[in-house]
């Protein structure tokens, strides 16, 4: 390969200029003078001593006596790999260390500076963003109820499996959770949709069927709602939004809402007696 590429390339790795010329002469393996390695890697001599005395320390090259000078000899170029991928290894993981401390210390601010504020701001809150944050923010409100978890789902898959794995710890706990899920225009997805509610409903969860369409809304112990704004399926991941409301009064009005579907929703049985299929 040319030695102006390896050059190049070994500053990407953190050699500098006239270290990776040195390392380039060194490693045709024979025993050579200060002097001699200069001349060859064309660098100037006076720089040459505490490169090669770097490299004795560092183990990537042996220094070797004889009676009237000293040579350099290269280790074996695997040794050195190991030896500069532990080095990396150690770095990286000083600087994750590091990195963890620094969050840790950066969410404790985060945290503190949170709890001052109050009014409506904190009451109300837009996450906007990718699905997997936005789940996190749901199940965060799911894991910290205590009583009633009321929710209503679009047919959409992913809603009712992220719900479904936490459902059965919230009721053996004492809480209660009634779902409505609406039916689509996809007998596959009605079929695979009954299928799971009937293993919810196994678990604990109340539930109905909904031939018509609901909002995306989760009322949590009456106190917080979750509201999904942006449920069309073509809307981009980047561009959905949901709003979390913490306000009892709020909720209270979500919860009769809610209510009211309820007693419009179906049962499981109701559902398969009935001619929607």
């Amino acid at each position: 390969m040319n030695k102006d590429i390896l050059i190049e390339r070994l500053k990407t790795l953190g050699f500098k200029e006239y270290e990776s010329k040195v390392l380039i002469v060194l490693l045709g393996g024979t025993p050579m003078s200060a002097s001699e390695i200069a001349k060859e890697a064309k660098i100037i001599r006076n720089s040459i001593y505490d490169i090669l005395k770097s490299f004795v320390e560092k183990g990537y090259c042996n220094e070797i006596e004889t009676n009237t000078i000293l040579n350099y000899q290269i280790i074996d170029p695997a040794i050195i790999l190991d030896k500069i991928t532990s080095d990396y290894k150690k770095n990286f993981n000083k600087r994750l260390e590091s990195l963890n401390e620094t969050f840790g210390e950066l969410r404790q601010i985060y945290k503190t500076e949170s709890d001052k504020t109050d009014g409506p701001d904190k009451n109300i809150q837009l996450i906007r963003g990718f699905n997997k944050h936005r789940v996190q923010r749901y199940m965060e409100l799911v894991n910290a109820s205590k009583k009633e978890i009321l929710g209503m789902y679009s047919p959409r898959r992913v809603v009712v499996e992220e719900l479904s794995r936490d459902a059965q710890v919230f009721i053996q706990d004492g809480g209660e959770i009634r779902s409505i899920y609406q039916l689509s225009d996809d007998k596959e997805m009605n079929s695979e949709l009954v299928a799971a509610c009937e293993l919810f409903s196994r678990g604990g969860e109340k539930v109905r069927l909904a031939p018509f369409k609901l909002p995306n809304i989760t009322v949590f112990d009456s106190e917080n709602v979750f509201i999904n704004i942006s449920a069309e399926k073509n809307v981009p991941k980047h561009k959905q939004a949901d709003l979390i409301i913490k306000n009892s009064d709020y909720a209270g009005h979500m919860k009769d809402l809610f209510n009211g579907y309820w007693d419009r929703s179906m049962t499981i049985e109701e559902y398969k007696k009935s001619k929607i299929k």
